[in-house]
């Protein structure tokens, strides 16, 4: 880490959220060409830093979102090439409201860590002889408004191109008008590097179509749910604005905006004259359409382009099948993470909300961490739900970083304690990650967490030794709950949480004897085995009849290790015949989803699990994809049949936490699964079904890429298989004996 030097300021004037800050500064001379310089930058805000008239990076949106209180990420920059001319230079900062100052959550406020925008900035330049020069932010630093005029995630940016200098960070920039800075308080103690990817465009989404609604106005659909927003170039007179509204979806014709709830989502821009370029970086919105007003002419399609932003990930997992409603679901849960993963893993992109809810990130894991390295996303984000655990003596809150904190919780969340599922994402979130990349020290990194997570849970349970007491969200959003009671669920809350406990002191008895914690270890198993046997004896009859007999019950007994030999044939083939009596639609929630194929297909339904995956009426996971979803809804009938959206003040169009089935469809339709942590030892195991004739799946591990590639001739089954080098798979073939596979290409041709 560096040695810190330089000052957290703020501009004289609050600019209207957007001030500009810029140093100007010669470098020293006599000591040769500039060897190496670097700048450190960050920001109470989100900042752009610029030298020379130029951005420094590609970063937006900079530095994100963590929990400031313990923890302001920075980045370093390598500016060398930049600083390689003499004579006068400006080091510039721009600032924005970002996650800081604007508003988060529902509740209509903002600036919960603070009313101060302020900019932090140290650029280190090491020359040819030796010698250094360092520039940071003091009080001799100037600040001047910015063009933009007003700004906030929710609500949007508003943008004067009649104010903006592009020269402003340059040498040659104005000096008119400038004023003055101050210094805040500010602790550098706080400051730490920022290991995860940064926030960038992504790529840029042509319009599809340009037309007019039946109220009379213009709208534009970009043929795919995303999260980032439009740029263009246009010339028009000057002081006339263009506003840009965003949705999700359209209703009755119209830009559905009632989801959004308080978040605005709207843009404006006031025209120059000239030729002006808009692009408001200062916000995000989510959305498929745009709604149009104050366009100079006839818009066309090709005037408009949607930009795609979230975090720097690298795309690691494949899947492809015959059926094309599967396909397209499996593309919508990807581009459902792409909308959530900026920064921060959030439930959603688009009202007031935007939170990194656990529970989500719990159910949602194993699936992203097939589908991209999330591995240093992720990692940072456990960062902070430490600090927030450990400011709250081992309690893991429903959102990291946690603002509801700020909000005195919601009335329905008072006096909530530690929670199933959401809570254990404390544990659950590291085991996927370690079972994904095999990286021990990031286990050992999150061990803390997992244990103090634990440990608190097993001072809640009652004199039975379940856990029946407390706020619990349950089965959340079970379909079949009504759209103003999300937690009305058939699953009794007690057994959710009480089989999460069993799954989490397990786990966390794995990890001890993974780390050599042979005395924690022993504990956390003994723990398991307590909570065994209480819920054996409080929730499960002779024949395995689980309390409040739902088919989320029976898939997590099922899945997290509850019920073995007859019963757990029982509960098997009562969740398969729960399963056909609801026509094979969906009945589970957020506590359910994620495990119930696995349950089916590991009880020996694997055609039950097949039909529920297929099935396409509401609700389904393909009953979206036939009415257009191009992200995975927050609710199965977030959008009705007759094409209005729920009634309800709580729907998403794009919520990764239900796409968990993801990770069924990469296990067993097309087979891959670490055996050992990373893929060091991997299961190659295809369940064809449900009226495929192919699939295929790859995934680049920390060893090379596993693939398959399967397909049905004449009935019978074809595989091709690639092993990474320097590991093993197993090849597990229905009716086949199983094989050991060494790296390399394998081929097995029909039987």
């Amino acid at each position: 880490m560096p040695s810190w030097q330089a000052t957290m300021i703020a501009a004289d004037a609050d600019h209207d959220g957007a001030p500009l800050l810029r140093r100007r500064f010669t470098l020293d001379e006599g000591h040769g060409e500039v060897r190496r310089a670097v700048l450190h930058v960050t920001a109470r805000g989100v900042v752009e830093a610029h030298l020379d008239g130029r951005p420094v990076s590609e970063d937006v949106l900079s530095p994100g979102w963590s929990s400031y209180e313990w923890r302001l990420r920075y980045r370093t920059h390598d500016v060398t090439a930049a600083l390689s001319g003499g004579g006068e230079h400006v080091l510039g900062l721009a600032l924005g409201n970002g996650w800081s100052r604007g508003r988060l959550g529902w509740s209509g406020r903002g600036a919960f860590y603070g009313d101060d925008l302020g900019g932090f900035a140290q650029l280190e330049v090491e020359f040819a002889d030796g010698a250094t020069q360092v520039v940071v932010t003091d009080t001799a630093w100037e600040s001047h408004a910015s063009a933009v005029t007003a700004n906030d995630l929710y609500d949007g940016q508003s943008t004067d191109a009649r104010r903006h200098d592009p020269s402003w960070a340059s040498p040659a920039g104005s000096r008119d008008g400038w004023g003055g800075v101050r210094a805040l308080e500010f602790d550098t103690s706080v400051l730490t590097e920022h290991v995860g990817p940064p926030v960038r465009r992504q790529e840029a989404l042509p319009a599809k179509e340009v037309w007019t609604s039946p109220s009379g106005r213009t709208l534009v659909d970009f043929g795919q749910n995303l999260v980032g927003w439009l740029r263009f170039t246009v010339q028009g007179e000057a002081g006339s604005v263009i506003t840009l509204r965003h949705a999700e979806v359209l209703e009755h014709g119209e830009l559905g905006v009632r989801p959004l709830r308080s978040a605005k989502a709207t843009d404006t821009f006031t025209l120059s004259g000239g030729v002006d370029v808009f692009e408001p970086t200062l916000t995000f919105h989510g959305f498929r359409y745009a709604e149009v007003e104050g366009w100079p002419g006839e818009l066309r399609a090709g005037d408009l382009e949607a930009v795609v932003v979230h975090s720097q990930l690298r795309r690691t997992g494949e899947f492809a099948c015959s059926d094309d409603l599967l396909e397209q679901l499996h593309r919508n849960v990807v581009w459902g993470t792409r909308g959530n993963v900026l920064d921060v893993p959030t439930d959603c992109p688009q009202r007031d909300e935007r939170l990194g809810w656990t529970g989500d990130l719990a159910a949602f894991a194993p699936t992203a961490a097939y589908l991209f390295d999330v591995q240093d996303f992720l990692r940072d984000w456990l960062r902070d739900l430490d600090a927030e655990q450990r400011a709250h003596d081992g309690l893991v809150p429903f959102v990291v970083p946690d603002v509801l904190k700020f909000m005195e919780h919601p009335p329905e969340f008072s006096g909530a304690d530690s929670t199933a599922l959401w809570s254990d994402a404390a544990v659950w979130v590291p085991w996927a990650l370690h079972q994904a990349y095999g990286d021990d020290e990031l286990l050992a990194e999150n061990y803390p967490a997992m244990t103090a997570h634990v440990d608190r849970v097993a001072t809640l349970l009652s004199p039975t030794g379940l856990w029946d007491t407390g706020f619990q969200f349950g089965d959340w959003l079970d379909p079949d709950a009504p759209p103003d009671a999300p937690a009305a669920a058939k699953a009794d809350t007690g057994v959710v949480a009480t089989a999460c406990l069993h799954r989490s002191a397990t786990t966390t008895a794995q990890a001890a004897r993974l780390l050599g914690r042979t005395e924690d270890a022993s504990r956390f198993e003994e723990l398991a085995r307590r909570v065994h046997t209480a819920f054996g004896e409080h929730y499960v009859d002779a024949d395995g009849r689980v309390t409040s007999d739902c088919a989320t019950v029976y898939a997590l007994a099922i899945e997290f290790g509850l019920l073995g030999g007859a019963q757990r044939e029982w509960a098997g083939n009562r969740l398969a015949e729960l399963a056909e009596q609801a026509g094979h639609r969906v009945s589970t929630g957020f506590a359910g989803t994620p495990f119930v194929t696995g349950a089916l297909s590991s009880t020996g339904h694997l055609d039950v699990a097949y039909r529920l995956l297929m099935e396409r009426e509401c609700p389904s996971w393909l009953y979206p994809v036939t009415m257009g979803a191009t992200t995975v809804w927050e609710r199965w009938d977030s959008m009705l049949p007759d094409g209005s959206i729920n009634p309800g003040q709580m729907t998403s169009f794009n919520h990764y936490a239900l796409g968990a089935v993801a990770d069924w469809m990469h296990r067993t339709i097309a087979g891959l699964a670490p055996l050992e942590p990373g893929y060091a030892r991997s299961l190659v195991a295809p369940q064809p079904g449900g009226g495929l004739t192919w699939a295929r799946g790859s995934l680049d591990t920390p060893h090379g890429t596993l693939a398959v590639h399967w397909r049905l001739e004449d009935g019978d089954l074809a595989v091709d298989v690639t092993v990474p080098a320097g590991t093993t798979a197993v090849l597990r073939l229905p009716g086949r004996a199983e094989e050991e596979l060494a790296a390399g290409e394998h081929h097995r041709g029909p039987a």
